[in-house]
């Protein structure tokens, strides 16, 4: 018997299909092992940044059931995904299991041929792929540490800064910077409803855009009062060549624009449709596809549309450093239907189907027409028009209608035709700044800019969202005011690392590494020793609590002092400028905001402070105003939270349980945190469980008392009497 070793249940049921008996499969359910959160323990800079992975939190039972699956087999295959992420993985399950002399199975689609052929030629695990994979690992810890560190302590505690994440912030906030700073102008667009000599109604668009409204009414005077003509008929014969098939970006892009779909979702749908083998691999940057492939799609167009339809094509990869997977995003047969799937899955499969197919397919002919029309003699009124195309043979636009422009077919007009004025009118308007990005437009700049990966796109989007620095309004990214701080602060601090040329060029010495043309340990050298000389040479920088002075004429509502402007977790508000003296707050529209309430108490716990009523996420409360130095709150007498238990903790032995308050709500936990991190979900009854030594908590109605530890039989005892 063989095992193979895969990534997701999904796809590992996809393949045992079609290997059989001889062949167990088996999913290591993602990444199996995983740097440990502090970055003291990660990575071991001296050592040639060297770093220590751990077995990732709930992996262990996975570990368990694959290292026995592995001692039974006669062989072990690991078939991870084409890219530097599955090389990785399948190192990681092998160094998990003690693997030597690992063998690598690698496919671009889950098909029965694909599969079987890539069963006869294992290979070795790529020691260049992986250590590519583990160098960004590596480098986006470092810098995300360091930086977010400096930004917990400048800015405010919980924010992040990353490699890539930072730069895509930075683009989003030099857009915004241009909309503010845009200057609107007011102009007056004038459109005439027009009929033909033959009866066809026509919209015509004067040519000038009038900047007053004294020269807008000139113009509709003299247009009503003179009969119009046809001036002109402008055609030009127009091909348009189908686009290439997708690679990731412009899948995400195509699927944000035409479907609605975020880039994480398109990813997630994209997953599902691969492995269950309807699709080729979704990460890549390479527009090659397979010849095989290429055959049964000119097949496909003939059967489908027509012989005079279909047309070989190839297309040149874009990306200079394509890597991932070597072929684009196709159907694995486009001749067959499509069955099983969800709604989206479909609406997905669809628009790969129609690009792909279209890929190979004849250019579509257009004829482009122009229609000028003059007023009386056409000296004193500007010229009006009107566009618009007529198709001559649809070609590839036969299989993707979706990616026809919305043009007006025109009536055939000659010139020196009069036409009859139905109706003009002038529209009010001003110039608009430059549009915000949407989802499609900064992955189509990341792109064009050579920031991130076609892996990376989606999750640089997502962690903008996670962090609070940006949001949707529309279809448009919009910095928040977290964002906007966040930003500038790197922006003034470290322009170098955030800069278009120092993030495209770290790819690349990426790409490198992953080619076997650069050293590992060099590189990270080189970037990190100079990077961590700069962030240690900005800590002695001023804390970024006050973003400016307030407009002078906005007053603190409590004493009449002056304000300034700040940053919440809420976004930016106005401040009293003898903070903590005076506990004033306006929102930045002038209107008054509760700040914390003074009780009037001392703080009993350092007795320097006092006690005042503050608003937190999970409602009021009463805490000490030195926090966070102290972090005293006062106990709740609606609630356990705060209550001593005198239950010694189980793990460090010297402190004490005690009940928080959490997002879920009362929780008892070790007083010695965050030293000691042990936590039940219920009060401790101060027993202990008799099967495994765990503290016993209060149980419900129908089990007073069970065991702290879930995999306990005393934890739910009905539960197990029932199994």
């Amino acid at each position: 018997m063989k095992l193979v070793i895969v990534e997701s249940p999904a796809k590992s049921k996809t393949i045992s299909k079609y290997l059989g008996r001889d062949y167990t499969v088996k999913a290591s359910v993602g990444h199996v092992r995983d740097l440990p959160k502090s970055n003291k323990n990660a990575i071991d800079i001296a050592a040639g940044f060297l770093p220590h992975y751990e077995i990732s939190k709930g992996k262990e039972h996975v570990i368990s059931d694959l290292r026995a699956s592995a001692k039974k087999a006669e062989e072990v295959l690991l078939a991870t995904d084409p890219d530097r992420e599955g090389e990785a993985i399948a190192w990681h399950v092998a160094e998990a299991l003690g693997l030597k002399n690992a063998k690598r199975v690698v496919f671009n689609e889950i098909t029965e041929t694909a599969v079987k052929d890539a069963m006869q030629h294992p290979r070795a695990i790529d020691q260049n792929l992986r250590r590519a994979q583990e160098a960004r690992r590596v480098l986006d810890r470092l810098v995300g540490y360091d930086l977010s560190g400096l930004i917990w302590k400048k800015v405010r505690y919980g924010l992040s800064a990353g490699r890539v994440q930072s730069p895509a912030l930075r683009i989003l906030m030099e857009r915004e910077r241009e909309i503010r700073a845009f200057i609107p102008e007011d102009f007056y667009v004038i459109t005439a409803d027009a009929a033909t000599a033959g009866g066809v109604p026509l919209t015509f668009t004067c040519t000038d855009e009038p900047k007053t409204q004294e020269e807008a009414d000139k113009i509709l005077t003299e247009s009503k009062s003179n009969p119009w003509s046809v001036k002109d008929v402008e055609e030009s014969a127009v091909t348009r060549t189908p686009r290439g098939p997708f690679t990731t970006s412009t899948l995400q892009q195509a699927a944000s624009s035409r479907l609605g779909f975020t880039p994480s979702r398109t990813m997630s749908l994209a997953q599902k449709l691969y492995e269950e083998g309807h699709i080729t691999y979704m990460r890549t940057d390479s527009m090659t596809l397979a010849q095989a492939a290429q055959k049964q799609l000119l097949v496909v167009v003939e059967k489908t549309y027509g012989a005079k339809y279909a047309q070989a094509r190839t297309y040149k990869t874009k990306s200079k450093n394509a890597q991932e997977a070597h072929e684009a995003i196709r159907p694995t047969n486009a001749a067959a239907a499509l069955a099983g799937a969800t709604d989206e899955q479909k609406r997905l499969y669809r628009l790969i189907w129609q690009r792909t197919v279209a890929s190979q397919m004849a250019s579509a002919e257009l004829l482009r027409t122009k229609i000028i029309a003059k007023v009386g003699d056409g000296k004193t009124v500007p010229d009006f028009s009107v566009n618009g195309s007529r198709t001559v043979f649809d070609g590839w636009l036969k299989a993707d209608p979706g990616a026809k422009a919305e043009d007006v077919e025109l009536p055939k007009v000659a010139a020196g035709e009069k036409l009859t004025l139905l109706d003009i009118r002038s529209e009010y308007k001003q110039t608009q700044p430059p549009g915000r990005y949407s989802e499609a437009g900064l992955i189509k700049e990341l792109e064009r800019r050579g920031i991130g990966r076609p892996s990376t796109y989606a999750s640089i989007i997502k962690t903008l969202y996670d962090r609070g620095y940006t949001e949707r309004e529309g279809r448009s990214l919009r910095p928040t005011d977290t964002g906007e701080v966040v930003s500038s602060f790197l922006e003034e601090n470290f322009t170098k690392y955030i800069s278009d040329s120092f993030t495209a060029e770290m790819e690349d010495n990426l790409d490198e590494i992953a080619d076997g043309a650069r050293d590992y340990a060099k590189t990270l050298r080189d970037f990190y020793e100079p990077f961590s000389r700069d962030v240690a040479s900005k800590k002695d920088i001023a804390k970024l609590t006050t973003l400016g002075d307030a407009p002078k004429d906005i007053l603190c509502p409590v004493c009449g002092a002056a304000m300034v402007i700040k940053l919440g977790r809420s976004g930016k508000f106005l401040s009293c400028s003898r903070f903590p003296e005076c506990n004033g707050m306006r929102s930045l529209d002038g209107t008054e905001r509760q700040g914390p309430r003074e009780t009037g108490e001392a703080c009993p716990e350092c007795e320097e402070g006092k006690l005042i009523e503050r608003e937190g996420k999970f409602g009021k409360f009463i805490a000490c105003s030195r926090y966070p130095k102290c972090k005293y709150i006062k106990k709740d007498e609606n609630s356990n939270s705060g209550e001593k238990t005198g239950v010694a903790c189980p793990v460090c032995k010297t402190g004490e349980m005690v009940g928080r308050r959490g997002r879920f709500g009362v929780f008892y936990s070790c007083s010695n945190y965050p030293k000691c991190k042990y936590a039940i979900k219920a009060k401790p009854t101060g027993a202990i469980c008799p099967l495994c030594n765990s503290l016993m908590m209060e149980g419900t109605k129908t089990i007073p008392e069970r065991c702290s530890k879930k995999e306990c039989p005393n934890h739910n005892p009905h539960k197990t009497a029932k199994k």
